[in-house]
């Protein structure tokens, strides 16, 4: 089995934002990191320490959202450049980690 060195991400972000659509859409069609995974929660809070969480009395929903992806580093280092133009300060997390290629 082999390994490489890549960077994962981590993007926080709150569906009634309206920025999903705009980062994805970047991610997939301009970017061109490997894949990306969008996991939308259950319940969160930020900064703001605004709980957004889902009840079944909401009509509508504004709930946390996370993108994640990996690349090698370089590549997530330019995306990363183009995503904090896009994104509040904080909202951006990455770490070094190993992708198994068999």
């Amino acid at each position: 089995m082999n390994t490489k060195g890549v960077t994962m991400v981590r993007i926080y972000l709150t569906e009634g934002h309206g920025q999903i659509k705009e980062v994805l859409d970047y991610l997939h069609n301009d970017s061109g990191v490997h894949g990306v995974t969008e996991i939308r929660a259950a319940a969160g809070f930020g900064n703001s320490g605004k709980m957004h969480e889902t009840r079944l009395i909401d009509l509508s929903l504004d709930l946390p959202v996370v993108l994640e992806f990996f690349d090698e580093p370089s590549k997530v280092e330019e995306v990363i450049v183009y995503l904090k133009g896009m994104l509040k300060s904080g909202h951006i997390v990455h770490w070094h980690a190993q992708w198994s290629e068999h």
